[in-house]
């Protein structure tokens, strides 16, 4: 086992090698209007493929850095699922089981009933808990819980897919409760280390960011310093750390078989620009234009966007971070996801 993940790893962590593809599409990204971009692609012989594009920092004009730190945001479920689904597969806490169970009083108040809402329904986002994380201000996790709990569920638990942030917040405090251990050092002990992801950190509640990173922008605002108010959207990470957990998650070095079934057991899901999208526990399934299908699930803090996708054998992975949005407005927004999925599906086709 040891061995092949050595090998594994020193596959993805060779000396990438420049693809005129991947930076057509990088440089694509950075024509949009987008300050800078970084990607990283890792084909099935297991080489490495980087391109960047744009700009680092707007006031010194440093370009991006090929391997920077960024916030992965919401990318940062996948790691969270995983070690839920790790206990999940060692006894220690089971699916189907109600929230009530580990975290009793939490989830209450306008018809929310931790009674009524499993493990599982956390996961795959349908537990109908409103989805309520401010954009400013020092909260803790369950000062957001009950904030959340000051509206009315969106859909009965069970009965509709509705991504909810409070739902996850809710995991990173059952994996606290069931292992005695903050969340993040299970993230840690379980999949950052025995990775070798040295990029992967988690600065908590600091606004910090570790070096070497592209500063993030926001309508022209820099916004690099500003830590996400729930939990597990703190993760800071590189292009090659995700492109080796999403090659280990689906080359089957993370989950037993059992559990990884249950990770890729979907629903389908209704989401502006990802047509024909399924969500599993904790991650997307999309379709391929060339046939077949993919997994990702992007992120977004600020001024840092990440986008990705791993083949379904864990073989073909490509990450994608910039540092900027382009607007508000939806459409705005949409234009921006577009170029992401033409770069990030034109390198798994």
């Amino acid at each position: 086992m040891r061995s092949l993940l050595i090998s594994a790893l020193l596959a993805v962590t060779g000396t990438p090698v420049p693809s005129a593809e991947l930076q057509r599409h990088t440089d694509a990204v950075h024509a949009l209007g987008i300050v800078g971009a970084q990607a990283r692609f890792v084909a099935g012989d297991g080489r490495g493929h980087v391109a960047t594009s744009g700009t680092g920092d707007l006031r010194t004009g440093l370009p991006v850095p090929p391997d920077g730190r960024f916030r992965i945001a919401s990318t940062g479920k996948m790691f969270t699922a995983t070690v839920i689904l790790q206990l999940a597969g060692e006894g220690r806490l089971s699916l189907d089981e109600p929230v009530e169970r580990r975290l009793p009083g939490m989830v209450r108040g306008n018809g929310n009933d931790g009674r009524r809402i499993t493990v599982r329904q956390l996961l795959q986002h349908t537990s109908g808990l409103h989805d309520d994380i401010p954009d400013h201000g020092t909260f803790t996790p369950e000062e957001l819980v009950r904030r959340a709990m000051t509206h009315r569920p969106d859909a009965p638990p069970g009965t509709a897919w509705s991504y909810s942030n409070t739902g996850y917040i809710l995991l990173d405090m059952i994996i606290e409760r069931v292992t005695g251990r903050p969340w993040y050092d299970e993230v840690e002990r379980r999949i950052v280390r025995p990775l070798g992801l040295t990029g992967t950190s988690w600065p908590g509640g600091s606004p910090v960011m570790p070096r070497p990173h592209a500063r993030a922008y926001r309508l022209a605002v820099d916004v690099t310093d500003q830590a996400p108010a729930d939990t597990g959207s703190a993760i800071v990470s590189t292009t090659r750390d995700v492109t080796i957990f999403l090659r280990a998650l689906f080359g089957g070095r993370l989950l037993r078989p059992a559990e990884f079934a249950e990770m890729t057991r979907t629903v389908p899901v209704d989401v502006p620009g990802m047509p024909g999208a399924r969500y599993g526990l904790g991650i997307f399934q999309r379709p391929l234009p060339c046939g077949g299908t993919y997994w990702s699930h992007p992120g977004g803090w600020g001024g840092y966007i990440t986008d990705n996708g791993v083949t379904p054998d864990g073989r073909r992975s490509v990450v994608l971070s910039v540092n900027s949005v382009l607007g508000d407005a939806p459409d705005d927004h949409l234009r921006q996801q577009q170029a992401a999925d033409t770069l990030v599906e034109g390198a798994l086709c």
